[in-house]
């Protein structure tokens, strides 16, 4: 009589699972981007064209890209008012030079 072994063929299973917290942390850290653009046409005519750009990070992730409009928009920051009363203490400034260099005979103000 003969024993005939057979190898198995080993079925893989998963130890590692990473739960939606997990996947959460990692596109935070690493950041997502999908992009698409949606386009209705009627007899080769172009009615509409709608781009969708949507970027998922951390905001650190995020200011490391350059991205920060949040803290300069005056309805999500306090400090953006600040901003806006030195861009217009810069404005004042400018239009002082450029009346001064408007009359003749006078030369810039030093700054």
């Amino acid at each position: 009589m003969t024993v005939q072994t057979r190898a198995h063929s080993g079925m893989t299973h998963s130890v590692n699972s990473a739960t939606l917290a997990d996947v959460l942390e990692r596109i935070l850290d690493k950041g997502l981007v999908i992009a698409g653009d949606i386009k209705i046409k009627l007899v080769d005519i172009e009615l509409l064209t709608i781009q969708i750009r949507l970027v998922v990070c951390s905001v650190d992730k995020a200011r490391e890209m350059g991205i920060d409009w949040w803290t300069t928009n005056s309805y999500l920051s306090s400090t953006a008012n600040l901003d806006k009363s030195k861009a217009d203490e810069l404005g004042e400034r400018l239009a002082r030079i450029e009346a001064t260099l408007q009359k003749p005979g006078t030369t810039a103000p030093a700054a």
